[in-house]
């Protein structure tokens, strides 16, 4: 891994010094530096948006069929560079090697590139209706059919938690819609998407159809927010950060899809698989350090099977070995930052102040990056901050509930809806509480999602949807062509 690499921003198909100078990139295991990623002024940001915009009508007019052979060939071609990524990426994200390997470089960033490049028909014909003979014209039968269009450039602003796994799945859904698209990865690991960038340049999708500026402040996001240039901002991240660029974005009508906070009830009823929950918590609870913002951090569990779930729990974090990402042995990594650390350790310690006990972790561990222990917090309320908002770490909260209504008040007392889950023992009155929670994605008796059915939020997670047919949606602009017949 070369530390001392000038790494350069993308812009209109050629790489460009950053006018802002560089800033470190931080391995989270260790504290050392990776590398120095370039600092885009506004200036370049604003640039790239150009960039896009002229050659927006060049790749607009290319057939989908054409789109998706390039698409197709850029998946290729991340397939066969992807595996020399490994080492920069699991450094820069502090991802455990399985991580690494199976989700930050692997088949799901690859699959999304594949996925779109097949065609993917979303025009729709309405019925038609009768016309009387009057002002507006002769009688007759008016019919009409949904056209979608791109909405235009794209601007393309993606978390660092799984940070070329969002970029594919943002940018290749809008690039088959035919968008042209700016990527402004999140500054914590910035690296591997520039990387990416070399896979689009040698897959020869064409010159600004995408382009990536990176750089640690508001700066670069900021004006792309603003450019007049920019049609729409697709955001995954913070729901406070998301909320600023929704009300920067309204001076220009930016379309917006936006994929923010989470803080994901898991119910389970009296008769539940506790064995099966238990193990679906455990599999998300220390998933990427909990840097998982569809994780089920909220267990709602029927006061019948509680101590039986705190202790199977409890016997799960156990085998959470935390260490280095790297390490053949370590389940749970670094969480990004040493800022973030102290984020998430005082989300723990407020829990415990405020009367929460800590099952299990709450205790920094002793090594040199920015660790949190898998935690988990009983004799919680409601109104608790721990239990209110995402902490972003491997924390688990779990309250008591004493029957299906409870259970649904108590999951839906929250001003995020990403993700809920339901265990119970019978499968219709699992579809039943489910069908009742207030969230934009429901798992019955599992935690594995379905990754081409809609994602998104109910309330403060967000705007839109993507993922499969509705990924192409999310990009388009819908036209009413009608006519009389």
């Amino acid at each position: 891994m070369d530390t001392e690499r000038a790494w350069k921003l993308l812009i209109g198909g050629e790489w460009i010094d950053p006018a802002g100078g560089t800033y470190p990139v931080i391995d989270p295991n260790d504290g050392t530096v990776v590398g120095h990623a370039p600092e885009a002024t506004s200036a370049q940001a604003s640039d790239a948006a150009w960039a896009a915009r002229e050659a927006l009508s060049r790749w607009r007019a290319l057939s989908a069929e054409e789109r998706g052979n390039r698409l197709a060939r850029l998946a290729d071609v991340i397939e066969r560079m992807a595996p020399s990524w490994l080492e920069l990426v699991q450094a820069e994200t502090g991802s455990v090697t399985s991580i690494a390997k199976g989700l930050q470089v692997g088949g799901p960033m690859i699959e999304r590139f594949r996925y779109y490049s097949r065609p993917i028909n979303v025009d729709e014909d309405v019925a038609p209706m009768p016309a009387e003979a009057g002002a507006l014209g002769p009688a007759g039968l008016i019919a009409a059919t949904v056209k979608r269009h791109p909405v235009g450039v794209v601007a393309c602003i993606t978390p660092y938690n799984m940070p070329l796994v969002n970029v594919a799945g943002k940018v290749a859904p809008a690039l088959a819609a035919g968008n042209t698209v700016v990527i402004k990865p999140a500054p914590q690991d910035p690296l591997g998407v520039l990387l990416l960038g070399e896979a689009v340049a040698e897959a020869g999708l064409g010159d600004g159809v995408v382009n990536i500026v990176t750089g640690s402040g508001p700066e670069a996001p900021a004006a792309l927010v603003a450019s007049t240039d920019v049609n729409m901002v697709s955001f995954t991240g913070s729901t406070a950060v998301g909320a600023r660029i929704y009300a920067d974005g309204a001076a220009t009508m930016k379309r917006v899809l936006m994929e923010l906070g989470g803080k994901g009830a898991l119910v389970m009823t009296e008769d539940a698989d506790v064995s099966a929950a238990c193990m679906g918590i455990a599999t998300t609870w220390g998933l990427h350090s909990g840097q998982i913002c569809t994780a089920p951090t909220r267990v709602i569990c029927h006061r019948s099977i509680l101590d039986q779930t705190v202790e199977m729990l409890k016997t799960f974090a156990g085998f959470m070995k935390v260490g280095d990402g790297r390490a053949p042995d370590t389940i749970v990594g670094p969480v990004i930052t040493e800022a973030h650390r102290d984020r998430v350790e005082a989300f723990i310690a407020g829990g415990v102040d405020a009367g929460a006990t800590a099952v299990c972790g709450g205790a920094r561990p002793d090594l040199p990056g920015y660790f949190v222990a898998p935690t988990l917090l009983a004799d919680v309320t409601p109104d608790m901050e721990v239990v209110q908002q995402e902490a972003f770490g491997p924390v688990v909260v779990v309250l008591a509930h004493d029957g299906d209504d409870e259970a649904v008040a108590l999951a839906n007392d929250s001003d995020y809806g990403l993700f809920s889950y339901v265990y119970a023992g019978d499968a219709k009155r699992a579809y039943e509480i489910g069908s009742r929670l207030e969230s934009g994605n429901v798992a019955l008796n599992t935690v594995q999602p379905h990754m081409y059915a809609p994602f998104g939020g109910f309330k403060m997670s967000g705007i839109g949807r993507d993922r499969g047919k509705w990924g192409i949606e999310a990009y388009t602009e819908i036209q009413a062509v009608n006519w009389l017949s």
